[in-house]
């Protein structure tokens, strides 16, 4: 059974503004929710708003990586076989939160949420010399790339803007560009591997 990723350590007060910060975005966007608005909604005052998060990238960049370990928790796979299925369902989670989705894509894509880039890099890294200890350093970092590309809010943003993709379509593109990454592979696991 996979084990959910855990959520940051943020205190009370600060998950209540995070939490209604989020919500506005999804009632609103985020150009049109002050700190005011903010601090109501998360019953605090708008200083203790400022407190935490002075600026609005601050608040914007924490907002983010609240929503990407709370609202779009992962369980982490057993087998890097079964990541194309954990692809699929970020997609579907990222469709039914569109607005929450592009929060974390943009400040992804911008570098500056402060979080890693690629958070599933080294957990496909080690999946790999596990199940596949055959493949080579350089088909192994290629293959965690791809996969880590593909495992992200930016995929489903480009794929949803750029190529006007519906949700399924989404999640069934993923789902089949992350199984092709890995058929050439999977024979190779011998006795460690997952076949």
């Amino acid at each position: 059974m996979p084990t959910p990723v855990p959520a940051p350590e943020v205190s009370g007060t600060q998950a209540a503004i995070l939490a209604a910060y989020a919500e506005l975005i999804e009632e609103v966007g985020t150009d049109d929710v002050s700190f005011r608005l903010i601090a109501l909604r998360a019953g605090v005052g708008e200083r203790t708003v400022f407190r935490y998060y002075p600026t609005r990238v601050d608040l914007l960049l924490a907002t983010s990586a609240w929503i990407e370990r709370t609202i779009f928790t992962r369980a982490e796979s057993d087998s890097i076989f079964d990541v194309p299925i954990a692809i699929r369902e970020a997609m579907e989670a990222y469709d039914r939160r569109p607005e929450l989705a592009h929060v974390v894509a943009e400040t992804a894509m911008r570098g500056v949420n402060g979080a890693d880039p690629v958070p599933l890099r080294a957990e496909f890294d080690g999946m790999l010399r596990r199940e596949v200890p055959s493949l080579g350093d350089d088909d192994r970092r290629a293959v965690v790339a791809a996969l880590c590309h593909l495992d992200s809010s930016a995929t489903w943003v480009t794929m949803r803007r750029e190529l006007g993709m519906s949700g399924r379509d989404i999640a069934d593109a993923a789902t089949w560009a992350a199984e092709a990454i890995l058929d050439p592979i999977r024979d190779l696991g011998g006795a460690n591997g997952a076949a």
